[in-house]
């Protein structure tokens, strides 16, 4: 049984709060199209999707322009290829509004907010400009090895928040993904990330500052196991690009591993103001370590 894109996908409804798509119709007929896998020999291709999440399209808390778009080409680039994936495996912004990277975290010497896109210096702590509500002293730390990383702390605006709509995958996204893990009976896994009050978690490996060792090597060791690992998401400057960062540098010895990577240039976005940026650092990654910067219309597969 054939599906047609348009009956499991809307693009009019992308990153609107309701589906007019039924889950269960879907499954209905992913069920009814399953095929086993037969091919031996067929290369093992790894799909890896940061944050197709609600709060990050165009409209969303913390919207990506160019979200929206992102979402079409990437889910038709999946369906044309279904036949070809192996396993999809997703990971999923997850904060409560308590978080250090929050505006609620923070106040000034009135006791005003810092607004959203905020950049918190070490400096800014010690002359006294914004001070940590919560846990003053780790706080510190935390923006201090931040910035020894050469990273810095920016507020982003409340997103995400565990349990509510904007957490939850691109609803048309989530049709795709859904259809072809039934349709094509391969693995379909969701990570959480970001829970961790005290740092932000842009990348899917590890937190961006921990006093312990929180690196999923579980993960990296599966992400390695591929012959293909195509990454796409949002936002392209952040989470994308830490997550293909830390991948990189945990297999930084290992080229015949990290080219392997194929990130989708055109199936994610940059948050505004970041886009010289974020071109820098995949230009640098690609020549580091051989990830293949790719669109999804090119002939890779």
């Amino acid at each position: 049984m054939s599906v047609p894109f348009y009956h499991i996908f809307d693009k009019d409804s992308v990153g609107q709060l309701i589906n007019p798509l039924p889950l269960n119709q879907i499954l209905k007929w992913a069920g009814q199209a399953t095929t086993a896998q037969t091919e031996e020999n067929k290369p093992k291709i790894l799909f890896l999707g940061i944050d197709i999440q609600t709060d990050f399209m165009d409209n969303g808390a913390l919207g990506v322009a160019g979200a929206k778009q992102d979402v079409i080409r990437l889910s038709q680039f999946l369906y044309k290829h279904m036949d070809k994936l192996s396993k999809i495996i997703v990971s999923l912004d997850t904060h409560e509004v308590k978080q250090i990277f929050h505006p609620c975290w923070w106040v000034d010497i009135e006791g005003n907010h810092p607004a959203p896109y905020t950049i918190i210096k070490a400096s800014d702590l010690t002359e006294g400009k914004w001070r940590a509500t919560v846990d003053p002293a780790l706080s510190k730390n935390y923006v201090r090895h931040l910035e020894k990383a050469d990273k810095q702390l920016c507020i982003w605006p409340y997103h995400c928040i565990n349990g509510t709509v904007g957490a939850t995958l691109e609803s048309q996204f989530n049709n795709i993904i859904h259809f072809i893990s039934l349709a094509r009976n391969i693995p379909l896994t969701k990570i959480n990330k970001g829970q961790y009050p005290l740092s932000e978690m842009y990348g899917i490996i590890k937190p961006e500052y921990s006093m312990h060792d929180d690196t999923n090597t579980d993960l990296l060791t599966e992400i390695a196991s591929f012959d293909k690992i195509i990454i796409a998401g949002e936002a392209k400057s952040h989470c994308v690009l830490e997550s293909v960062r830390q991948i990189c540098e945990y297999y930084f010895d290992k080229l015949e591993i990290t080219r392997k990577i194929y990130v989708l240039t055109d199936c994610m976005s940059d948050i505004q103001g970041f886009e010289q940026y974020s071109e820098t650092r995949y230009n640098i990654l690609a020549n580091k370590y051989k990830i293949n910067l790719v669109k999804s219309t090119d002939n890779f597969l």
